[in-house]
């Protein structure tokens, strides 16, 4: 009992880094569509939008890191491979789909989001960044639902 204990403590801080990892990387994602530090914006200047689309980026990536580790069969190190892919193929949809979104509406969409251009009422945030919050979480349960 005691091994098995430690065996998959073992593997819950391995899913964890990989977890961690991908979150950094939504993270990332995010700071580089977005003009202006993501980190100054959501804690120092408290914008609502930029705040908005993080939370949904992250909530979206762990739906993502959740379902494959669940889904799982195989042993350790397949797991944390097979996670790790999905995260990444997860986070590289949002972004495909972030482009195309910007493609599609006027001007630029990042900076529509943070307020940069006018789309935010004065101590509020553009209607944008509900659409593209609900993006993020439904592309990621789309590749939650490809995954299982």
């Amino acid at each position: 009992m005691l091994n098995e204990i430690i065996e998959e403590g073992g593997a819950a801080l391995a899913y964890g880094a990989v977890g961690i990892a991908l979150l950094a990387l939504g993270y990332l994602v995010v700071e580089l569509t977005t003009p202006g530090p993501l980190g100054r914006q959501i804690w120092t200047e408290h914008n609502r939008g930029a705040a908005l689309i993080l939370a949904a980026k992250l909530a979206g990536v762990g739906v993502i890191i959740t379902t494959a580790i669940t889904t799982s069969e195989d042993g350790l190190a397949e797991g944390l491979v097979s996670t790790a892919v999905y995260g990444v193929l997860g986070i590289l949809i949002m972004t495909l789909a972030f482009y195309l979104l910007d493609l599609l509406t006027p001007g630029k969409l990042g900076a529509t989001l943070v307020g940069e251009e006018g789309g935010a009422p004065s101590g509020g945030m553009a209607p944008a960044c509900w659409i593209v919050a609900v993006t993020d979480l439904a592309i990621s349960a789309i590749v939650a639902a490809a995954i299982y």
